[in-house]
């Protein structure tokens, strides 16, 4: 029989009670461990939720001050404007009075009016345009643009022009018609009177007239026609005759009755100016 040995037993035993203690001491390290991590889970997502409130709240504030502003903008008064007035200009004519536009010929004013175009009081002149039976507005600032009627010496200045030898060009028709144009819209009676020397074909029917030539030619003498009408105090008839008598048109169905001539009257002492 072996003899029992207390000593090696009771080691032994203590030794199996240190590994279990270890193993235990293990077991609890770990799950404290993973208990850890999911709590910081836990709280960086509660951060990040709280992040995303913090960056809503703030929006929607932003949003509601924004929404303020403009009600506080609607909520304010508009700013009463004062209408602004236009410069004051002399009134170089007067209502009934014949005056001269360039690009529509003779008209006549018919009242002095008031437009507010812009948010601007700006004065005008109304004009009557009896050939082309329309009307036109003209502000006083800008009446620079009308001149008035030519005077008798002008008259007597624009016959002689219109007796004189034609001055044609040997250009192309386009560029002289271009030129023409110009001269009608200038509104200057000396190059209207050229305009209708220089297209006048008289009554030599052989000649050939394009159809852009004869608008041209009508368009000018009938300008000049009715300031020549206008000024002299004549009839459309007798005015015409003139007319035609320094240009030699229609001299056979012209009466045998001696027209007089135009000269200038003591009075009309005005400088000829080209208008």
């Amino acid at each position: 029989m072996k003899k029992i040995n207390l000593k090696s037993i009771l080691k032994k035993t203590f030794k199996n009670k240190k590994k279990v203690k270890k193993k235990i001491t293990k077991k609890n390290t770990n799950k404290k461990k993973v208990i850890k991590k999911k709590v910081k889970k836990i709280k960086n997502s509660k951060k990040k939720e709280n992040i995303i409130k913090e960056k809503k709240n703030k929006e929607v504030s932003n949003s509601k001050n924004d929404n303020t502003k403009i009600s506080k903008n609607f909520d304010q008064k508009p700013e009463i404007k004062k209408i602004k007035t236009q410069p004051s200009e002399k009134k170089e004519y007067k209502v009934k009075d014949y005056v001269v536009y360039p690009k529509h010929g003779v008209g006549q004013i018919t009242e002095l009016k008031k437009i507010n175009i812009g948010g601007i009081d700006v004065e005008t002149y109304i004009l009557r345009f009896e050939k082309d039976k329309a009307s036109g507005m003209v502000p006083i600032n800008k009446q620079s643009h009308l001149r008035p009627l030519a005077t008798i010496n002008q008259v007597n200045k624009c016959i002689s022009i219109l007796k004189s030898k034609p001055k044609i060009k040997r250009s192309m028709w386009s560029r002289r018609a271009q030129e023409y144009e110009a001269k009608i819209s200038s509104g200057k009676i000396y190059e209207l009177a050229e305009v209708v020397r220089d297209l006048n074909k008289g009554d030599d029917l052989m000649i050939d007239q394009s159809y852009s030539e004869r608008q041209l030619f009508e368009k000018a003498y009938e300008r000049i026609l009715t300031e020549f009408q206008i000024i002299l105090g004549l009839s459309t008839q007798d005015a015409q005759k003139k007319l035609d008598k320094a240009l030699k048109r229609n001299l056979e169905t012209q009466s045998s009755k001696p027209t007089q001539k135009i000269e200038a009257t003591p009075n009309d002492t005005v400088e000829e100016s080209n208008i």
